[in-house]
């Protein structure tokens, strides 16, 4: 099984690619949404969570049924289903069939994320799996980054619906093969990585409970207030600091940029360190990153905050997928994922319109500053709960 790595995670970074090919396409294209429907602040945050609010429902029952049926299916329908969907966003007339296939998009895409760690995991040394995760994360992070630029170059040249059209097609034929490949050479690796009790890291105790709630709690935040924050940087920057749209939407590629080199970093690092030491360390420094955004700073340095922003977003989460299937027993990995997933997405699409209807009300620095200020005390107490639970485990 050991001798598969390689050639598994490579496809797992190919699939986590055409997975996110079509995730990665609502935000940076929300100018050109906008402008054709005339939708205020809040009706356009309504379009990214049409997506992520089903998107984080769905991740709760798709990690309990990888746990049970195991996860073959499930990234089959996060890869091509979420690809067809999309494909029905690039047809739509209106604003309410927009809505309405966004939302399929996220129903469909939830299975993803809960199945392919305990795949990976279970097919990596311990020593290496927050190395192994950072580079599975590699394939999403390089897609976020590629997919907005591309996604503005098509939708100014004939329109914001050719990109979720031209980019669902390569993830169709991908996620069919790659389910078609996982039935002939790896059922064997995946029915093991979700049955067997792998390696439990040293240190970990099973049955810890109070410090994984923690850990799935900050990391669910800071996931969640990055992102609604994200969701609004190409109507930031267009309107606040009067970028061209093509401009704003491509300029969404830097956050995602940071995942080309924090993922791998941060997940190796907490191979080296420590999962807590990374996962504490990060969901600190979001919250001030936050209120620096919306501080009204130069271009420059602006621009800097969205890659530190995705530094933030991409660094913590292999050192917390590790840590919370370390900690967490066999059988229920995928479960625990699931909710942790859930947590992150379905927070952001719920605070997307409240920071849009703090914006209209309020201005683009009260929204973000109040946001990071959140955050930050949210993370303080769950840094406490943390250092607590280590000194008496």
């Amino acid at each position: 099984m050991r001798q598969s790595v390689p050639t598994l995670v490579v496809l797992f970074m190919c699939a986590h690619g055409a997975h996110h090919l079509v995730t990665a396409l609502p935000v940076p294209l929300l100018p050109f949404i906008r402008n054709e429907f005339g939708l205020d602040y809040t009706q356009a945050a309504l379009v990214v969570s049409a997506f992520s609010v089903p998107y984080g429902i769905a991740q709760m029952p798709s990690g309990w049924l990888a746990d049970r049926i195991g996860p073959r299916l499930l990234l089959l329908m996060g890869t091509s289903g979420i690809a067809a969907a999309a494909l029905l966003v690039g047809v739509s007339t209106n604003y309410m069939m927009l809505l309405s296939f966004l939302i399929l998009m996220g129903l469909l895409g939830g299975g993803y994320h809960p199945s392919a760690p305990s795949v990976i995991i279970g097919a990596t040394e311990p020593s290496r799996r927050g190395r192994t995760l950072g580079l599975h994360m590699l394939g999403g992070s390089m897609v976020h980054f590629i997919a907005p630029m591309v996604a503005a170059a098509l939708a100014t040249a004939w329109g914001w619906r050719s990109p979720f059209v031209a980019l669902s097609i390569p993830s169709v034929a991908f996620g069919i093969a790659f389910y078609v490949f996982l039935g002939r050479r790896a059922r064997r690796v995946a029915q093991e990585a979700t049955s067997e009790d792998t390696h439990v890291e040293a240190g970990a105790v099973m049955g810890r409970w109070q410090s994984v709630a923690a850990v799935v709690v900050l990391s669910c935040f800071t996931t969640a207030f990055v992102l609604s924050a994200a969701s609004f940087c190409p109507l930031f920057l267009v309107d606040f600091y009067g970028y061209q749209e093509q401009e704003g939407a491509a300029a969404i590629s830097l956050i995602y940029s940071a995942g080309l080199w924090a993922a791998p970093l941060g997940g190796y690092v907490s191979d080296r360190i420590g999962r807590l030491k990374v996962i504490s360390t990060v969901g600190l420094v979001a919250g001030p990153m936050l209120v620096v955004l919306g501080s009204g700073v130069g271009h420059l340095v602006i621009l800097g905050i969205l890659i530190l922003l995705g530094a933030v977003f991409y660094g913590g989460a292999p050192a917390t997928e590790v840590y919370v299937m370390a900690n967490t027993p066999p059988g229920r990995r995928s479960t625990v994922l699931g909710l942790y997933y859930f947590g992150g997405m379905e927070g952001s699409g719920v605070l997307a319109p409240v920071v849009g209807f703090l914006i209209d009300r309020y201005g683009f620095s009260t929204a973000f500053s109040a946001s990071g200020i959140a955050l930050l005390v949210i993370a303080l107490a769950c840094v406490a709960v943390l250092v607590r639970s280590t000194r008496t485990g």
